[in-house]
């Protein structure tokens, strides 16, 4: 299983309307950059992310999980972008701030880490636990 994160101003799409959409979940739409749709293809039905709150807030409040594997974004009229469904799972216990993230150097290769501005990222396993034990709940 692969893991992930995913970022989301709150004024655009929140975590509250995230868990509002229930188990129906949501597509994730307006994706636009080539890195974050190679990653989004290879999301798998039942693969979990992270739920980042960018710009207000920094920092990561919630889990989702893939319901729908990637198909064509109705929200591009170029055609070459595409979305994948999300559900929302859990939110965490404890937010963990992207200073926080920063200031532990077991995350200094972490991809928010080195590369913040993407919007959809692969999250290591060890990260992936890390950060669940820093937002109290499990992995």
């Amino acid at each position: 299983m692969a893991y992930w994160l995913v970022k989301s101003e709150p004024s655009a799409w929140s975590w509250d309307e995230q868990v509002a959409a229930g188990k129906a979940g949501t597509p994730w739409t307006g994706v636009r950059n080539h890195l974050a749709k190679k990653h989004m293809m290879a999301m798998q039905v039942g693969e979990r992310a992270f739920f980042y709150h960018s710009n207000e807030g920094r920092q990561i409040v919630g889990v989702v999980e893939v319901i729908k594997p990637y198909y064509p974004d109705h929200t591009d009229a170029s055609g070459r972008f595409g979305m994948v469904d999300f559900r929302a799972v859990a939110p965490l216990a404890r937010p963990v701030t992207l200073d926080a993230i920063k200031a532990d150097p077991r995350f200094a290769k972490m991809e928010l880490v080195v590369n913040s501005r993407l919007s959809v990222q692969p999250v290591r396993e060890d990260e992936w636990r890390l950060i669940c034990e820093m937002g109290g709940i499990a992995p």
